[in-house]
Order: structure tokens, then sequence, then C-alpha cells
């Protein structure tokens, strides 16, 4: 990872920020996203401590707001540039429906666009420092559940439970949509179960499922264990030339059926572009066979 540069977002905490201190110490400088100003700059302290001189960096933002999302993407495309690794990892879960400024279920939002929103917009500069990486933190939480693409807000029915495992479904599929499109242009882009961590995750969810959240989390494994994963994407040889999969504890590990549905996965893709109005475009090689 030496001379390499690291995207990641959801690194003040938990897997997250061990997997950006993990990388620092490799030789990676980090790049990361962060929402709360003291939280990033206490992130920014550790990783320049773990790793001096690599002039790591914070950009600010709430990616929970599509404005947000494209600013923050936009910003650090303007300073970079290159971009080796992208590592979508931010998402939260939450005990009652939220909605927005945009309309958008915040889940939704924040687990699902963010992921999308954010690569869309280094598009470019990944594209252009190949070989590159996309790595997205998903979870074993999708299994059970399936895609409605009428109601990706959980407007008819909510749960937090549900929407959290749609969401990460939807990072699934969009991984694999995602990979199809790259094929061929020295780009991966795969996801991962990182584990039950115990980490701050779900402590701020509200309603029951914050005790959940807390009493799943005595079972759990450490972040560092968690985060184990997210470096391997990032850094290992072995996967170099891996792209579409999903993996768990270093190995690709199979998904629920609703996972694998190609289908589901264009149409995810067609949807989020009708909502957002950002799209990565398929090579011309991949449109004319098409």
């Amino acid at each position: 990872m030496q001379g390499k540069t690291v995207v990641i977002t959801g690194a003040t905490s938990g897997i997250g920020e061990v997997a950006a201190l993990e990388l620092a110490g490799k030789g990676a400088r980090i790049v990361f996203v962060a929402r709360d100003r003291e939280r990033g700059e206490a992130t920014l302290a550790r990783l320049s401590a773990k790793a001096p001189g690599l002039s790591h960096k914070v950009h600010y933002a709430d990616l929970s707001l599509l404005a947000e999302m494209k600013r923050v993407a936009a910003d650090i495309a303007a300073s970079e540039p290159r971009i080796d690794v992208l590592i979508n990892n931010a998402g939260a879960a939450f005990a009652q429906r939220q909605v927005t400024a945009d309309g958008f279920e915040l889940t939704f939002a924040l687990n699902h666009l963010s992921y999308f929103i954010i690569t869309a917009g280094l598009r470019e500069r990944l594209l252009g420092s190949t070989p590159a990486r996309i790595v997205s933190t998903s979870s074993d939480a999708h299994r059970g559940m399936n895609i409605d693409l009428d109601d990706l807000q959980s407007s008819k029915r909510f749960t937090g439970i549900m929407a959290y495992g749609r969401s990460k479904l939807e990072n699934i599929l969009f991984t694999r949509e995602l990979a199809r499109r790259l094929r061929g242009t020295g780009v991966t882009a795969n996801c991962l179960h990182p584990g039950v961590v115990a980490t701050r995750f779900g402590h701020e969810s509200g309603g029951i499922l914050q005790p959940l959240l807390k009493a799943v989390q005595i079972f759990a494994i450490s972040p560092e264990k968690g985060a184990e994963t997210i470096v391997y994407l990032a850094s290992s040889p072995d996967v170099a030339n891996v792209s579409g999969e999903y993996f768990s504890k270093n190995k690709i590990a199979k998904t629920s059926g609703a996972a694998r549905d190609t289908a589901a996965a264009a149409g995810l893709w067609k949807k989020t572009v009708e909502l957002t109005g950002v799209d990565w475009p398929e090579p011309s090689a991949l449109r004319a066979a098409s």
C-alpha cells in the first residue's frame, strides 16, 4: 500500500477506523469522510500518529443528504489526483422511520445512496488510477430480505431491522451491477460481511432496536477482527483480479438467492439513477454488446 491513496467513509469509529489505521500502517495515505468534527479530528490525529508524514485528510459531510454526498465526492475528486481504493463503509440502523430533506427514508439514503453517489462521483479518479479497487461493507443481515423496487422508501411497511437488512441486500446488488459495468477496466468491486462486531453501531438507533443491538454485541467479535476482511479486500494481491463477489472471513461466501438476482441488481441501479440523477454509464463496448 506504499504510495497509495485510500478513500473511506464511516472511518471515525468501529471497523472503519480500524481499517483506516491498519491501511495507514501499511503505508497508505487515508482520505476519509466524517460527519462529526470532533470525532473526525480525533481520527485524523490517530492516523497521523500511526503513519506520520502521509498528509492524511478529512472531509466533512452528512452522507444522508444528496447534496452533501455529491459535494463531498466532487471535493475529493478535485483534490486527489488518484484514488487507488474506495471503501464504502458508512451506515446505520434506525428504529423509527425517518425521512431526509430529500424525501428519502434515512436508512436507504445513508446505507445505499451514499455508496452509489460517492462511487459515481469518484469514477474518473478510480478509472484513471488502475489497478484500483472498490470495497463496500454489506452484512449477512441481507439474508431473508427481498427488494421491492416499487417501495424502496419502506413507506408501505417499516421495521428498523427490515430496512437495515434491505439496505445490506442493496449493497450486494449494487456491487454486482457495478462489477459488471467495470468489467475490463482494471477497477474491481467487491463487498463483505464483517461479522457481528462490538462497536458503537446502533447505539443511537433509538427505540427497541438500540438495546437489541447492544445485547447482540455481547457475543460480538472485536473491531480489529471485524475490519480484517475490509483490509484484505483493499490490499491483498490475492484478490487483485476478483470482482463482483461477497466475502466473509477473507473468503468468497455464498449470498442469499435474492442477492444473486441479476434483474433486481439492474432494476435497483435504474431506480437509483432516477431518484438521484446520477449514473455510472456503461462502457461503449458493453452498451454495443447489449
